[in-house]
Order: structure tokens, then C-alpha cells, then sequence
């Protein structure tokens, strides 16, 4: 096998943006694995938030008979969530590309003016908005 085949492959729980909006559509869950303020900056509707270091923890919010959908950035953490919960017996999906695939295929956030934050650099980009709104 070539190198290029390798990495052209999807992990088999990935998804596209489309595939991912019938998922919500269908009553999937949403988890967003993303820290707060990258949540804060932008997020798909009806998300809960529990970001990748506590979401092993938190497990029993999430309702082992109902689909969950992961998503992050660009999909490498929802990847390894995915992962994980799947080896636990969870019927999931992650979305391939995270939030930034998601705003590419034109489908919407929250807010709507929202944006995807980088690491690091979003904490002082909200924190700057946060101080301009208070004054």
C-alpha cells in the first residue's frame, strides 16, 4: 500500500458534514469535545460541550442507546473520542474535518456570527471581546 493511500482513508466512524446533519436531524446526540472558549466562539445548534479530557468521566451524560456524534476542530480529537467510546459499546460518528469542514460545506453555527478559534489564541481573543462589551 502507498503512502497516499493511507492517509486518504476515513476512520470507519467518520462522517461527512452532510452525513453528520442527518445524524442531528435524526436525533443523534452532539457532543462537542472542544475546550469552553472554543465553544464559546462557535458551535453547531442543540451541541453539549464536554471537552476531551472529562468526557470519559462524564460518560454517564451520554445515553448509550441513542446515537452520538462527536465533533471538535478540525476532527482529531472527536476522532480519539469516538474511538474510545466506541471500543465501550457506543454506536457513534465523528465528525471528519470538525466545525471547520462544517462552516466549509456552508451549514450553519451558533452564534451566527461565530467563528472557529485557534488553540491559544481564541482565550485572548474572547477575553479581549469580553473587556470591549463590558465597557
Amino acid at each position: 500500500m502507498e503512502a497516499s493511500d493511507t492517509t486518504s482513508e476515513s476512520l470507519p466512524f467518520e462522517v461527512s458534514p452532510a452525513e453528520a446533519a442527518e445524524l442531528i436531524e435524526n436525533g443523534a446526540q452532539l457532543i462537542d469535545v472542544r475546550q469552553d472558549y472554543e465553544f464559546d466562539a462557535a458551535h453547531l445548534a442543540g451541541a453539549k460541550q464536554i471537552g476531551l479530557q472529562e468526557v470519559a468521566e462524564r460518560r454517564g451524560e451520554i445515553d448509550k442507546d441513542n446515537k452520538v456524534l462527536f465533533y471538535c476542530r478540525v476532527g482529531n480529537r472527536s476522532a480519539m473520542a469516538a474511538q474510545a467510546f466506541q471500543e465501550a459499546g457506543f454506536d457513534v460518528s465523528s465528525l471528519a474535518g470538525g466545525i471547520a469542514a462544517w462552516i466549509d460545506a456552508g451549514q450553519t453555527i451558533e452564534p451566527a456570527d461565530g467563528y472557529v478559534a485557534e488553540p491559544g489564541q481564541a482565550a485572548a481573543i474572547l477575553e479581549s471581546r469580553s473587556r470591549a462589551e463590558s465597557k
